[in-house]
């Protein structure tokens, strides 16, 4: 893999992330979590380390399958922020085996990632400040608001921020997850709320609650 790593290997990663929170079943504030932590953070870090010496086989080069072992990762790491009931590495690991197709990974190789992917982070593994608790705040406060909150359908709004994280567009359009969060509610009010019920000002009301975020 190149210094710059592909696109086209970005993608298939986090939508293999993706695909793995459904298939363990996770909360969703687990897997933005984890979709925080391994593409705001880790991922754009890889490239980095990929050009020093390391001296462990998990980095040097990062494969594909290694990166999908990374995300697997970051959903079990927000599983033991986020969830009462955290993912076993049994049960990440039977995972693995059934749909990581390079290479086969021990319970071992779990761990090992595990220290790798905190020591990239700096080990500050915070997910109090992603997009999704944001979104989760609005949508309460919009409910407060004005009855036209209770059309806006949430799975639009996870199904908009999937298909950002998937394109690289969560950090290239927006520094902040106020921002973000603001503009997803917005798109979601347009695709789901039927127009004869757009009574409620919803732009300006959104800049006014990212604005408020930012200053907070």
């Amino acid at each position: 893999m190149t210094n710059e790593l592909c696109s086209t290997v970005r993608i298939r990663v986090l939508d293999f992330l993706i695909q793995s929170a459904q298939q363990l079943e996770v909360p969703p504030v687990v897997k933005y979590s984890a979709l925080s932590l391994f593409a705001e953070r880790f991922y754009p870090i890889v490239s980095r380390i990929e050009q020093e010496s390391t001296g462990h086989w998990l980095l040097q080069p990062v494969r594909e399958s290694n990166l999908q072992l990374f995300s697997l990762i970051a959903i079990w790491i927000s599983s033991k922020i986020d969830d009462s009931r955290p993912l076993s590495v049994k049960k990440l690991k039977n995972l693995a085996d059934k749909i990581i197709q390079e290479q086969h990974y021990t319970t071992r190789d779990f761990a090992e990632a595990e220290v790798i992917f905190m020591k990239v982070l700096g080990y500050e593994i915070g997910t109090l400040d992603i997009v999704y608790r944001f979104l989760e705040d609005l949508l309460i406060q919009l409910k407060e608001v004005a009855t036209v909150g209770e059309h806006l359908d949430f799975e639009v709004c996870m199904d908009i921020m999937d298909l950002l994280y998937e394109k690289e567009e969560t950090s290239t359009l927006y520094n902040s997850p106020h921002s973000l969060a603001a503009s997803i509610l917005v798109a979601s009010y347009v695709i789901t709320v039927p127009k004869q019920r757009w009574e409620f000002p919803i732009l300006p009301w959104g800049q006014k609650m990212s604005e408020r975020g930012l200053k907070t």
